[in-house]
């Protein structure tokens, strides 16, 4: 069960404090992701305050469910999403990537509570998830497993291994979420290695297939309910997302892939997200 179980408007203004954690992380961080945090920030919100069956107080209760970030480089979002849930102090947050924090660039699962892998080395995350997903059938465990891939990392290899892996063996205890936002670091998907058609690939690999809009609350929540529920195959949810969701000048832009705003374009992004850098900051710092 959830310990939170939010509700559709819990969950969109969770999602918007999410975004706000980003920005507030990245300005003084000078390095970091941006594009891809904000893009996966609803669902992954909805993951983790309604559908995963886990305990912030102790990260390794043996009969956690499992959520695995095959998108490594995502921390912001990832890092955020683990302070808001009570896993570390949300102060923490402020020295990401900083030689005396503990959240790394690319996650280290021996640094930071509620990570299940260290990760970034992309087409690796879903093989790891289908391990642990047959794994827990052999040992006839109930829970979930969850991965979260992004779609550029589908131009690797050992994605389509994993997923005909689960296809054959039909893991419906596995439930894929691809942050489709047509975006990677030096470009669009289509012009770099077009991915598409996606959701035909899926199929053909034995899986559920479910197409939604990755910002719209309402499709999210029924996406997950729908994987939930599927009985017989693995279930892989498209989310179709736009890279920096949320601030406007950021939105579609592949350039915001791999870098942080400046202190002026956080400023303004945080003015759309109804706040400022400074105000959040204070926030973060006395919670």
């Amino acid at each position: 069960m959830n310990p939170f179980n939010y509700s559709k408007d819990q969950l969109i203004a969770k999602a918007l404090d999410v975004r706000r954690d980003i920005i507030t992380m990245l300005v003084p961080a000078k390095s970091g992701h941006t594009g891809g945090p904000l893009s996966c920030a609803d669902f992954a919100t909805a993951l983790y305050f309604r559908y995963l069956n886990h305990r912030p107080q102790e990260p390794t209760w043996p009969d956690r469910d499992f959520a695995f970030y095959s998108i490594g480089h995502v921390t912001p979002v990832n890092y955020s999403i683990l302070a808001e849930c009570g896993y570390f102090p949300m102060k923490d947050l402020m020295k990401f990537r900083k030689i005396d924090g503990h959240l790394q660039g690319h996650p280290h699962r021996l640094d930071t509570p509620g990570i299940e892998i260290s990760s970034g080395s992309l087409g690796h995350g879903l093989g790891v998830a289908c391990g642990v997903a047959k794994g827990s059938k052999i040992d006839h465990h109930d829970r979930r497993v969850y991965c979260i891939m992004g779609d550029g990392e589908l131009e690797e290899g050992s994605c389509w291994e994993s997923a005909m892996f689960a296809g054959h063996y039909r893991l419906d205890n596995l439930g894929v979420v691809v942050d489709y936002n047509n975006a990677q670091i030096d470009g669009k998907n289509v012009d770099i290695m077009d991915i598409a058609p996606l959701a035909d690939k899926w199929r053909a690999f034995n899986w559920h297939v479910i197409e939604i809009d990755g910002h719209d609350m309402d499709q999210i929540l029924a996406a997950y309910d729908e994987m939930l529920s599927f009985k017989g195959k693995p279930t892989v949810v498209i989310a179709h997302t736009r890279m920096g969701e949320g601030v406007s000048f950021m939105e579609g832009h592949y350039q915001w892939h791999g870098k942080p705003p400046k202190p002026e374009e956080g400023e303004a992004a945080m003015k759309e997200l109804g706040t400022t850098l400074s105000e959040w900051t204070d926030r973060l710092l006395t919670n």
